[in-house]
């Protein structure tokens, strides 16, 4: 069997990255572990995320500013260009949500609410709501598993439509399958993941992936 942390290098996506970082590849495994008890599940998950954020903000432009430090004047780099906007796939992107908005304060926030119909694996929406302006900001959107990718092809459209012309996608887990699905249908929209793992199941569930990460994150099974 592959590693299931590495990237897999028959996908030919140019906007996936893989976030191979030792600390995020080691949190990772806690999460996969069984054993691993809700409110550690919880903690881990919001600890990836943060340190997922680095990665997901390196390009953000910055500026030099006159300030004044105790001892002198200089030019100091600030934040510059578009404003943020996290959006949470819900319930269980909150668990990655909780962590960004720690790490981005300012960040206006969004929710969109999706689940997968289990007879046919398509994405159900029952809750949209997002800033107004969200046009004039950088969305991160967020959910913990990219497993047939319909669910985050679904709210990109949504997103879309709202006037979001820049997104992110951040996912801790992502199975092949799900990847080209969404670059099938958003290839302008970068993807950020710490494991492509080997595959989906006869259920659509990835393999070995974390298991169902809203159940684990909220203790409802």
């Amino acid at each position: 069997m592959p590693n299931p942390t590495s990237p897999i290098p028959t996908l030919p996506i140019p906007t996936l990255t893989v976030i191979d970082h030792p600390l995020v590849q080691h949190k990772l495994t806690l999460l996969r572990r069984r054993e691993t008890p809700t409110a550690r599940f919880h903690e881990v998950m919001r600890e990836v995320s943060q340190l997922m954020g680095y990665e997901l903000t390196r390009d953000l432009p910055l500026e030099d500013r006159p300030m004044e430090t105790p001892l002198a004047s200089f030019d100091a780099p600030l934040l510059t260009g578009k404003k943020l906007c996290l959006v949470s796939i819900l319930r269980a992107g909150q668990g990655l949500l909780d962590g960004m908005r720690t790490l981005l304060p300012s960040a206006r926030i969004g929710h969109i609410g999706l689940y997968r119909d289990q007879e046919t694996l398509t994405p159900v929406e029952y809750f949209f709501k997002v800033p107004e302006d969200i046009e004039e900001r950088l969305v991160i959107l967020v959910d913990p598993m990219l497993a047939t990718g319909h669910t985050a092809v679904a709210a990109v459209h949504r997103l879309k439509d709202a006037g979001a012309a820049a997104i992110k996608l951040a996912v801790l887990v992502a199975a092949p399958e799900g990847l080209r699905t969404f670059h099938d249908a958003h290839p302008d929209v970068p993807v950020f993941t710490a494991a492509v793992d080997e595959r989906l199941d006869e259920n659509g569930y990835i393999l070995p992936g974390l298991g169902d990460a809203g159940d684990r994150l909220y203790g409802t099974r």
